[in-house]
């Protein structure tokens, strides 16, 4: 007996110097684990997520050109009010100089009530409609009144629902957008992913129903054509501006420039997949 309560002395005063919780917190958290093992429904991981992963200020700081480059290959996100996440890599661009940029929105300086995003902070959303219907999305930069127009998605996340809204924004039956139909011009992109003039002036920093992550495999300078800008014929030398970016080689694009891709092949540059 003496033996056994030496040895039970000796167990006590281990466990009350170890650095592991006693057994019964072990349950409890194990208990815990069991009934909540999901990241979703943890509030640490859930704000953890969201604060490591958006592209932050610093990244949209940046020169117009720059930006527009730099857009190629990372993630525009957006939620939905149902919860659903619609996800997209950016694939083709423009951008926006204002000031002297005779296509620009904001040529001359000439700030309005319709374009007042195009000056504020970078990574502030300029959201505008033409022919009365459609809308386009812009992202404001460096410079003043300068932005950049995203112009293509390629679909990775929540096509269906992509497919929805398109359709639900169609007059009369139509047949459902393929894939790579879904997201290949400004006002496409803004269809599949419930963009309106409501998304005019949001912060992409802070917003909760629509950012952009990282991507994760970024493209390299011999996989962007730089062309002219599409649809801005009556602007003069402006139309003849290298201002448009997009991947070569990326079926999801609006429009290819073939007479750039085949100058570029004889350069000797590979096709990006």
């Amino acid at each position: 007996m003496p033996r056994k309560r030496k040895l039970l002395s000796q167990l006590s005063a281990l466990q009350s110097n170890s650095i592991f919780p006693p057994l019964d917190a072990l349950g409890n958290l194990n208990s815990t684990s069991e009934e909540d093992s999901s990241p979703k429904s943890s509030k640490y991981f859930a704000t953890e997520k969201k604060n490591s992963s958006r592209l932050e200020g610093d990244f949209f700081n940046q020169p117009c050109i720059s930006l527009a480059k730099s857009f190629l290959g990372q993630i525009l996100v957006r939620k939905l009010p149902d919860g659903r996440e619609l996800w997209g890599r950016i694939v083709e661009t423009e951008a926006y100089l204002g000031g002297e940029d005779e296509a620009s929105h904001s040529k001359g300086g000439k700030q309005t009530q319709r374009n007042a995003a195009m000056f504020m902070k970078p990574g502030t959303l300029y959201v505008y409609q033409i022919y009365g219907i459609y809308f386009c999305v812009n992202v404001s930069s460096q410079g003043e009144g300068a932005a950049v127009l995203l112009r293509s998605l390629e679909p990775l996340q929540g096509l269906d629902a992509m497919r929805e809204l398109r359709c639900a924004s169609r007059k009369g039956p139509t047949k459902p957008p393929k894939d790579w139909q879904l997201c290949n011009g400004p006002s496409k992109l803004c269809q599949a992913l419930g963009i309106d003039k409501s998304f005019d002036q949001r912060d992409l920093t802070e917003d909760t129903a629509i950012w952009m992550v990282p991507g994760q495999d970024l493209p390299g300078e011999q996989d962007v054509i730089t062309t002219t800008r599409i649809g801005i014929g009556n602007t003069g030398e402006w139309a003849l501006k290298p201002l448009r970016f997009y991947l070569r080689g990326n079926k999801f694009v609006s429009a290819v420039d073939k007479k750039k891709e085949r100058e570029m092949a004889v350069m000797g540059h590979t096709s990006c997949s």
